[in-house]
């Protein structure tokens, strides 16, 4: 099928039946409310979990869509969306409402695209990383929401600037042919990430998430990794150096995926500023250090994008339903993008799930692991791969596979336990390195100003 035909007959399976929705403004005690309206709608597909509190004490909630709520089902993929990060950047978090209610309804419709959706994936939705902000901006309300007001949390700090900076770590260890992925932090990690920093942390490190994006305002366009540049030794007012990741043509692919499913923001020209098919890559817009996505992609399992939803930072509710009809099919088009590449299960040679599990495809510098159960979900492009198993204590398998356009490709492997011989003395590994040699390389933070994702 065309590409250019996707999002239409995507947008046509879900106009049947649609469900008609409220477009207000949500202070804190109307999101609560109205995510646990949904979970009381679709009891057995929802749950609501807090992962912390604010700096002023506020939920962090969290509803989750799955067949098996609280449960994860070993070759279901995670996917989590997060919005509100920026407090006065708060149409994401009324998408986030708007795509809950939507999701329940369709579901008790019958609707079998969301139907399988849902069945399918384990789906995670954060309307709100910052609470606190969004009240500040909140009363200011749209009309007179100042560009800064309520941007930051309670301390005053910018929460997409405050992740550990694990991109000064890569780039060391990429020179001494050292890991650019699953980067350990550094040891003083938790006294320098704000409340709900730290809650996010844990968050993405108690589950396997796959696929993610966080909600923004400000521009127009789907931004991928890595938002970073190496070069962080002069200033200006706008550092654009397109620095890709390993995976950079399929960062694009799943930017894209959003962008054109969207309703206008592929066209490119927007708030001014102009970004083919509507989207970029982070640093090359400009530099950002300390962010969000990029940690996402350096410690753990998953691929995340930052999506720049509207001019508008603050826009009034009679805007609401509009933006919800544009981002309506793109929301649910980037959840089904967590279906790609190759999954399966690492196990021994008894069956058991071997946690933990390096998966390395030959030609892409970025590794991923197996969870707790064994299982494991490497996001790729079509195409023939060679990909290699490996776990300590045991002997490595390699495999060569076929990825298609459509489902992902189920790869198992299956390892042997290596043979113990006697003992010799080893060497230290040149490809890991401790926290404290790699943080000797640490360059000092560059000052930016300018636009600020």
């Amino acid at each position: 099928m065309a590409r250019w035909l996707r999002p239409l007959v995507g947008a046509l399976l879900l106009l049947e039946g649609a469900a008609a929705l409220s477009f207000l403004h949500h202070r804190y005690e109307e999101l609560v409310q109205a995510l646990f309206r949904v979970q009381s709608q679709c009891p057995y597909v929802t749950r609501i979990y807090s992962i912390g509190r604010s700096v002023e004490g506020r939920h962090l909630y969290v509803l989750e869509f799955s067949d098996y709520p609280g449960i994860h089902e070993p070759l279901e993929p995670e996917f989590k969306y997060v919005g509100n990060m920026h407090g006065n950047e708060v149409l994401g978090r009324e998408l986030l409402l708007q795509l809950s209610e939507f999701l329940c309804e369709e579901y008790r419709r019958g609707n079998e695209r969301i139907t399988r959706l849902i069945h399918d994936t384990r789906i995670h939705i954060m309307p709100s990383m910052n609470p606190d902000g969004y009240e500040v901006a909140a009363k200011q309300g749209p009309d007179s929401n100042g560009y800064l007001t309520g941007r930051n949390n309670a301390n005053g700090v910018d929460l997409n600037r405050n992740f550990p900076d694990l991109n000064t770590l890569m780039y060391y260890s990429r020179e001494i042919s050292g890991p650019n992925h699953h980067i350990p932090l550094p040891d003083n990690w938790k006294s320098q990430v704000e409340p709900e920093t730290l809650a996010v942390i844990q968050w993405i490190s108690s589950y396997n998430f796959v696929l993610s994006a966080n909600l923004h305002g400000g521009a127009v366009v789907a931004n991928y990794p890595y938002d970073k540049s190496q070069d962080q030794r002069f200033r200006s007012h706008r550092r654009t150096v397109n620095t890709p990741t390993p995976d950079d043509k399929l960062f694009q692919k799943l930017a894209k995926t959003y962008s054109y499913a969207h309703s206008w923001m592929h066209r490119g020209w927007n708030c001014g500023d102009y970004f083919a098919d509507g989207i970029t890559n982070g640093a090359s817009w400009y530099s950002l250090s300390k962010g969000m996505q990029d940690f996402n992609y350096l410690y753990t399992n998953c691929f995340e994008i930052t999506l720049e939803l509207s001019c508008n930072k603050f826009p009034p509710e009679e805007d609401l339903e509009r933006q919800w009809m544009a981002n309506r099919e793109a929301l649910v088009a980037f959840i089904e993008e967590v279906h790609q590449g190759i999954k399966g299960m690492v196990s021994d040679e008894n069956n058991n799930g071997i946690a933990g599990a390096v998966i390395s495809v030959q030609g892409i510098s970025h590794d991923i692991t197996s969870g707790d159960m064994g299982d494991y979900f490497r996001l790729l492009l079509p195409g023939t791969y060679t990909v290699t198993a490996s776990a300590d204590g045991y002997q490595p398998l390699t495999v060569t596979t076929t990825v298609g356009p459509a489902a992902p490709s189920l790869v198992h492997f299956q390892l042997k336990q290596e043979v113990v011989r006697k003992p010799v003395e080893r060497k230290a590994s040149g490809t890991r390195m401790s926290n404290k040699a790699l943080q000797k390389k640490v360059v000092p933070r560059a000052t930016r100003r300018g636009t600020q994702r």
